[in-house]
């Protein structure tokens, strides 16, 4: 094993053991259907096949890929799941799934997860783990390029196409690709002050969205402060801000830009391209 695998491993640990928790790898019938059954709560699925079947997991397990599960006693609270893959030449780790249970957001499960995961690639001499989010989340999206460093790589409108699940039914599914280097140092936190706001919260809770010139320099686009409970009580509100954050993102990357960092009160950062 590598130092930095090393390191990674004790990393790992200290912060499942600071939440009083244990992120082990699940690989019994009992553990996969019991975090098949977590991430069908978590999504608020109808069926565990639609997020994530026992038997599906079995199989990732047999072919060597990741399934890992956080547990707070004998209790199940968070598990993550990824594959291999490649792009280009480069062989990577996608994390296609990674849920914990409401009453433990905000309290360092996923962080556990993610370190977990991280130190688990490491030892397979990979050096990239690659996800998409919603767009619209604001904690995920904080947690991925701020707490985690990730880096927003390609903004992917309709990714999924219609999804049936509790959180996403009736929803855009638009998602942002982003590649998490693990060999890399975690960037600075952003804060933005001096950013143009291209979009931003309007009085009324829908975006606003502002004519900015081509030469600006850092750009801000606001995200809602609750996307799940505006798509729950305002569809319409919901689908104005789906729109808006993409047509500011993919018109702006497309020109040139690139996002930098995530601010904590909910507005992503883009700069030009070196």
């Amino acid at each position: 094993m590598t130092d930095a695998g090393t390191n990674a491993w004790i990393e790992a640990g200290a912060a499942a053991d600071r939440i009083g928790a244990k992120v082990v790898e699940l690989t019994t019938a009992d553990e996969l259907a019991e975090c098949s059954a977590l991430l069908q709560r978590v999504w608020r699925a109808g069926h565990p096949a639609e997020i994530a079947s026992s038997s599906m997991l079995r199989t990732y397990v047999h072919s060597g890929n990741y399934v890992a599960g956080a547990y707070r006693g004998a209790a199940l609270v968070g598990a993550s799941v990824g594959f291999f893959g490649r792009h280009g030449e480069r062989w990577h780790l996608h994390s296609h799934l990674a849920g914990v249970e409401r009453d433990g957001h905000g309290k360092g499960v996923g962080h556990a997860l993610k370190l977990h995961q991280r130190a688990w690639t490491l030892d397979r001499g990979i050096t990239e783990v690659h996800w998409t989010y919603d767009p619209l989340i604001l904690r995920n999206a904080y947690f991925n390029l701020q707490k985690l460093g990730a880096e927003a790589v390609e903004y992917l409108p309709e990714f999924y196409g219609p999804m049936t699940d509790g959180i996403n039914s009736g929803d855009l599914t638009d998602r942002i690709l982003v590649v998490w280097h693990l060999d890399r140092p975690h960037p600075a936190a952003a804060d933005g002050p001096e950013a143009v706001p291209l979009v931003s919260r309007g009085p009324d809770g829908r975006p606003k969205v502002h004519e900015v010139p081509d030469a600006a320099g850092v750009l801000a686009v606001a995200v809602p402060e609750d996307a799940e409970r505006l798509r729950a009580g305002d569809r319409d509100a919901a689908l104005a801000w789906r729109v808006a954050v993409r047509d500011a993102l993919m018109g702006r990357i497309s020109a040139g830009y690139r996002i930098t960092g995530m601010t904590r009160d909910g507005h992503y950062l883009l700069e030009r391209a070196q």
